[in-house]
């Protein structure tokens, strides 16, 4: 059995927010693998918080330009070593200088940037005088360029923190459609920004992702009934489905069927079966969509119609305008993000700076 230290006990419960025993059983039941044991901690609905953003140690700016047209947009992630030199003025005319190009010169990769001419230089000749003169290593991790669809536009939007920003590339079967709709689409933008959707919709979710999230997310619930039980409040329900994806057209049958009988065992005449129906089943897809309601954009209700989700947002939206508004491209940065925090040994660490 691998020694189970209590540097690594730390590291797991900064990891998931467990408790420090339950993180001790954990690495003692996987024989210390911390990433079976963080998946151990999901699955008995002990991990409150595994997220990489607890890990993040980059700093720098995510950088956004949208053209005036709305046919073109770039988002590009610089980061730098310490967020004292991001917020320095030499930085910040780099950012500019960079995301500039890049939108005007129509580069479309970190490749292609650093064989671009910038100033008369190339930019990674550019890029190293600047690192010279500011101090700091600097390095554009990621870009992108994307061009609007004939009939469609691109927007985005960065928080003003310079730490989040978003990309959405929709269409319509008309140009001037697409303009109307460009204020909603930046406020889905925004929502993007504080909501953290990881996937535009549930097709991109592979079935055994699935599977092992519905484990996690009933283990989860259960955890939160006990709580919920014994301070006698109302308990959550725990679903049979977790996403659209499995709802298929039997289960939403079988459910409307299960809904009749029910109201016809209650009395209620059939003539408003109708009218009570349809907010039932919505009822139904909500409770059975929680893992939607999570990870994908168009799952997550808005946050300003917290009534409807972004789906049902955008078709409310193509009824008005009389058209079909589909979002082609959705692209989220985040600062630093899956970039992990080197852990230290803070005396060994002054011990080499000294030697």
């Amino acid at each position: 059995m691998a020694e189970i230290s209590a540097q690594l006990v730390k590291q797991l419960r900064e990891m998931t927010d467990a408790g420090m025993m339950d993180c001790k059983k954990a690495l003692v039941e996987t024989n210390g693998d911390l990433e079976k044991a963080m998946e151990f901690l999901r699955e008995k609905g002990l991990s409150k918080a595994a997220k990489k953003a607890d890990r993040i140690a980059a700093e720098g700016v995510i950088s956004v330009k949208v053209s005036q047209d709305l046919k073109n947009a770039v988002m590009l992630e610089i980061n730098s070593e310490t967020d004292f030199v991001a917020k320095n003025d030499a930085f910040k005319a780099l950012i500019e200088k960079t995301t500039q190009n890049t939108e005007s010169q129509n580069i479309t990769s970190v490749e292609k940037l650093q064989d671009a001419i910038i100033d008369g230089e190339k930019f990674s000749d550019y890029l190293n005088s600047q690192i010279a003169k500011i101090g700091e290593n600097i390095v554009v991790r990621r870009l992108v360029n994307i061009k609007a669809d004939n009939n469609g536009i691109v927007t985005g939007y960065v928080h003003s923190n310079a730490r989040v920003g978003v990309l959405l590339s929709v269409k319509c079967s008309s140009q001037t459609n697409a303009q109307k709709i460009s204020d909603l689409i930046r406020n889905i933008c925004m929502h993007a920004a504080a909501m953290k959707p990881q996937v535009l919709n549930y097709n991109s979710f592979e079935k055994d992702f699935i599977e092992k999230e519905k484990v996690a997310l009933k283990a989860e619930l259960e955890k939160e009934n006990e709580e919920l039980k014994r301070l006698g409040k109302p308990l959550k329900v725990i679903p049979e489905f977790i996403s659209r994806c499995e709802l298929t057209q039997e289960v939403l049958q079988a459910q409307e069927a299960k809904l009749k009988e029910e109201l016809k065992k209650q009395g209620k005449p059939e003539a408003i079966w109708d009218k009570i129906i349809p907010g039932q089943m919505d009822r139904f897809i909500a409770d059975n969509t929680l893992i939607d309601q999570r990870l994908t954009l168009m799952g997550q209700f808005f946050v300003m119609d917290d009534k409807k989700t972004i789906a049902q947002v955008i078709e409310d939206k193509s009824k008005e305008i009389n058209d079909k508004i589909e979002i082609l491209e959705y692209i989220r940065f985040e600062l630093g993000e899956g970039i992990e925090k080197k852990v230290e040994d803070f005396a060994s660490e002054v011990a080499a700076q000294i030697q």
